[in-house]
Parts: structure tokens; C-alpha cells; sequence
């Protein structure tokens, strides 16, 4: 029988919700989507997994996360028109870098909001 695991079903959210968001960069009627809007939603979206993921929140942010350079990269890799100028591999590699800095930051931010890092100063173990 399924059983339900939350970290896989938050994992399928995450993953869900960064296509959408490359969705949302890549396919926008009538041109290219400011990228402060496309920064804005990978932002608000880790913030939410960090507040609310207790396990597996940077498993789930990477996985919000990578959709958006990933696809930049194949419409590369295929030759196809991208948002991105100047379309080359060093431009992706900056995406990907900028966006994962966000996406961290956004993590530890909605972590930090909701109470859920604690130290207490005592060693485990």
C-alpha cells in the first residue's frame, strides 16, 4: 500500500511550483517577463518551503530551483530563442548562480521567520 511521506509529497510541490516558475520565465504571451517578477516568485516560494518543509527544506529548494537554469540551459543546448541576453553558457552559469543565491537566502529567511532553526548550545550525541 502508499504510504504517505511528507518530505516526497513537499519534494513534488517544490518541484511543481519551479516548473511553473521556469514556465512563468521562459513562455510569457507577448515577450519576456521582468526578471524582479521571476526573482520575486523564486524567492517567495523558498521563503514558504524553509517556513513550512521542517525535513528535506534544501532538498526541496534545490528542487524549486534548478528547474529555472535547467530549462535556459536545453533551450540552449536545442538552439531555440531564449529570454536570456546574451544566450551563452557563461550567462546561464550566472542564472544559476544569482537564482540559487535567492533561493538559499529565501529558504534561511522563512526558516528563521517561522521559529524553525534552534540552537540550544548543547552538544548531541
Amino acid at each position: 500500500m502508499f504510504a504517505f511521506r511528507p518530505v516526497a509529497c513537499a519534494v513534488l510541490v517544490a518541484s511543481i511550483c519551479g516548473i511553473g516558475i521556469a514556465t512563468v520565465d521562459s513562455c510569457a504571451s507577448g515577450g519576456e517577463v521582468s526578471p524582479i517578477v521571476v526573482v520575486a516568485l523564486l524567492f517567495s516560494l523558498a521563503a514558504a518551503l524553509g517556513a513550512l518543509a521542517k525535513r528535506g527544506r534544501l532538498v526541496c529548494t534545490i528542487t524549486a530551483w534548478i528547474w529555472l537554469p535547467l530549462a535556459h540551459l536545453l533551450k540552449h543546448m536545442s538552439g531555440l530563442p531564449d529570454t536570456i541576453h546574451p544566450n551563452s553558457y557563461r550567462s546561464i552559469f550566472y542564472l544559476a548562480v544569482f537564482s540559487l543565491v535567492v533561493a538559499l537566502v529565501g529558504m534561511v529567511l522563512g526558516a528563521a521567520l517561522m521559529g524553525n532553526f534552534r540552537y540550544d548550545g548543547r552538544r548531541r550525541g
